[in-house]
């Protein structure tokens, strides 16, 4: 019969409390690189729990091998270290008893390896749980971060991390999520919704932490939008709306959860803000949180008059202008402004802006006839756009004297030339003798007489506007900006007339797009230069020197330009000349400001259309990962692909300019001047010069008895 062999049990080392002053530092301990918790931080936590791990010890040996009574810590070297300080502090006796477990066999850098080696370290998860049960039982925040010495914020992200959902952190437990997304998941405290992006995502091409935020905060509003900034967080939180943050990245404020109570305190707030602007006595206020580009066109806006500063705040501007030139002064010579300094200047510039930024002021009986918009800025800000009429509320134009008389007497002859049906001509086949009365002193000349004697001053002025090349820039600028600052501009004898075009398409947001703005402001800044009386503008421009003219000239023509593609109304080589016009100037919508959305393209095309995009911003195998999805998360996935890249639409791509290789057009010399050789409607201009042509003229080519007429034809003649 066989016997049973005995397995031999394991001894465990001793354990014995040995007094701090018998302990000292081993040579034999592995760790030399610190790393983790502090010492001073570790000190404070033996003194809140006492030792919670027991040091590894060894007995010193004398040279006969017998033991001194000191004992070597291989293992626990920054425990000791701790316990030292303490002992510093006088927060711990120096012969105070230290647990010990005393180790005699094997090697001491044995010991101090395998301590280090076989301690598992904590998953994040088991942190997350446990700072999850200690919140659970009681303690804040801020206690948990104390007794941790970590900040509070820390702990609010472990706390987060532990509230995702169960599956989730089974998944992160396996390996199967990485940290990354768990932190990207807690953007959407609904474990419900957390697990449905999950499933979602098994299918997706992309498990991207950025995927997964702008999935889970899909038909939230970010705190950033202007409806947010308008009606404030605090108010929004208040009235019973939830808001979601990302602890984990800069979100901006978070997500606005509730899109239906913002846009109901949005709608509240404005009608409040209407209520005001209207009882300033406006006929009608027009209240939207966003108009169309455009939506004034067509109306005048009226020239209000800033109110002028009071004494008190004539006095406050003073002294801040005062201050900041004497900082400024003293300054003058630092490389680098001091902060303090730095920060009162800006103090001081935002206080000047508000003192000179004056609200204006309108007649009465303006007001009346003209009404308001009401709207949000970009930038979250109420915008009130006062004084615009509307052509029917205008008041009817006094009409030009003798033109009511006149205007039933003629008509527009076939060569343009205005002739009377009134048989008052006595060079007229069909007039009827007028008996002359020597008494009745001069008469007036007839119609026929001042339209031919008018028509040869119009044809001499054109003379002599084509030898001026300035002032020809200077009365094509005065025709182009009577009509677009002026709505009844008719003070101009030259016929150019303006068209600024109001699209029939309107995309969202276009108004608050850089481009658009800065056409605003400009414009805006031009309208508060020049006169508000039309017959003061020739004397105003004329007062301008070259580059305003410029500018000015510049600015007019642009509102001309439309280079819309409109359904309706076909203009093939109109569109043609404006992929000329931005070739010429290099137009780059892409730095103008314009990105690729889903809003804005991605989601309104064929799927086909967004892997092209893909494709060639990306390559090949980037439209490939998409092209098994659907269109929804196809765009979505291909706006996230395209940012950053500057792809754009090939509506809105700008090709090089043409090479200059065009032949010149033939000049001919007629008296004196450089002209075109070809017709010009229809007319050589060799016909003008020679006095017998066949060009039309224009039908009011009455007597120009008009301010701007005047002026303009002095100025020419000189």
């Amino acid at each position: 019969m066989a016997r049973k062999t005995q397995t031999q049990k394991i001894t465990l080392s001793a354990s014995r409390d040995i007094p701090f002053d018998r302990l000292t530092l081993s040579q034999s301990n592995v760790r030399h690189v610190k790393a983790g918790v502090s010492i001073e931080e570790l000190a404070e936590d033996i003194a809140r729990r006492t030792l919670l791990a027991s040091l590894t010890v060894r007995p010193v040996l004398d040279e006969t091998g017998a033991e001194t009574g000191m004992f070597e810590i291989p293992a626990g070297g920054r425990r000791y270290r701790a316990l030292e300080l303490l002992v510093k502090q006088k927060r711990l006796a120096r012969n105070a008893p230290v647990p010990c477990i005393v180790r005699t066999d094997g090697l001491a850098e044995e010991d101090s390896l395998a301590e280090n080696v076989q301690r598992a370290p904590l998953h994040p998860l088991d942190q997350f749980r446990a700072f999850q049960a200690m919140r659970d039982k009681g303690r804040s925040e801020e206690e948990i971060a104390a007794a941790f010495f970590v900040a509070p914020a820390v702990v609010k992200q472990r706390l987060k991390l532990a509230a995702v959902a169960p599956a989730l952190l089974e998944a992160y437990a396996e390996e199967a999520m990485t940290l990354d997304q768990l932190m990207a998941f807690t953007v959407n405290p609904d474990p419900a919704r957390q697990e449905q992006v999950w499933e979602a995502l098994q299918r997706h091409y992309s498990k991207a932490p950025h995927e997964i935020r702008r999935m889970l905060t899909e038909g939230a509003v970010r705190a950033s939008d202007k409806r947010a900034q308008f009606v404030g967080l605090d108010a929004y939180v208040e009235a019973g709306g939830a808001i979601m943050r990302d602890l984990f990245s800069q979100d901006d404020g978070g997500w606005l959860q509730d899109a239906g109570l913002l846009d109901l305190m949005v709608s509240e707030k404005l009608a409040e803000e209407a209520e005001a602007v209207r009882a300033e006595g406006w006929k009608w206020v027009e209240v939207a949180t966003e108009f169309a580009y455009g939506h004034s066109w067509g109306m005048r806006r009226l020239r209000g008059e800033a109110e002028p500063m009071s004494a008190e705040e004539v006095a406050a501007h003073a002294a801040l202008r005062a201050e900041m030139d004497a900082l400024e002064a003293e300054h003058a010579d630092d490389s680098e402004l001091p902060a303090a300094v730095d920060i009162r200047l800006g103090e001081i510039e935002t206080a000047l802006e508000a003192l000179e930024a004056r609200p204006l002021r309108f007649d009465p009986e303006d007001r009346a006839r003209a009404g308001a918009f009401v709207s949000i800025d970009a930038s979250g800000w109420l915008r009130v756009e006062r004084g615009y009429v509307r052509p029917e509320d205008e008041p009817a134009p006094e009409p030009d004297a003798g033109a009511e008389a006149g205007a039933s007497d003629t008509e527009t002859a076939g060569d343009g030339i205005a002739t009377s049906e009134v048989a008052d001509d006595p060079l007229s086949p069909d007039a009827t003798p007028v008996e002359e009365d020597e008494d009745d002193g001069l008469k007036p000349l007839s119609d026929r007489l001042v339209a031919e004697l008018t028509a040869h001053r119009t044809i001499a002025l054109r003379d002599a506007v084509a030898r001026d090349p300035e002032v020809a820039m200077l009365a094509a600028l005065h025709a182009l900006a009577l009509r677009l600052f002026h709505r009844y501009g008719l003070d101009s004898c030259v016929e150019i007339e303006p068209r600024s075009a109001l699209f029939g398409a309107q995309a969202p947001g276009l108004g608050d797009m850089p481009y658009a703005q800065a056409v605003e402001a400009r414009h805006a800044a031009w309208a508060a230069r020049l006169p508000a009386a039309p017959e003061e503008l020739w004397e105003a421009l004329t007062g301008f020197d070259a580059e305003s003219r410029a500018a000015l000239f510049a600015h007019c023509v642009s509102l001309t330009v439309n280079a819309v593609h409109d359904p309706y109304r076909r203009r093939p080589r109109a569109l043609a000349h404006g992929d000329a016009l931005a070739a010429t100037l290099g137009l780059d919508m892409s730095r103008a400001g314009w990105t690729v959305s889903t809003e804005a393209y991605l989601g309104r095309v064929a799927k086909a259309r967004i892997l092209e995009a893909v494709r060639e911003a990306k390559g090949e195998a980037a439209a490939e990962r998409i092209a098994g999805l659907k269109k929804p998360e196809m765009a979505e996935a291909a706006e996230a692909l395209l940012e950053g890249s500057g792809w754009l639409p090939e509506l809105l791509r700008t090709a090089p300019p043409l090479e200059d290789d065009a032949p010149e057009i033939e000049l001919v010399e007629a008296n004196d001047h450089a002209v075109d050789a070809e017709p010009q409607n229809g007319v050589a201009q060799s016909d003008i010069d020679g006095g017998e042509t066949a060009m039309g003229y224009p039908a009011d080519a009455g007597e120009d008895d008009s301010v701007a007429g005047r002026a303009f034809a002095k100025t020419a003649a000189e």
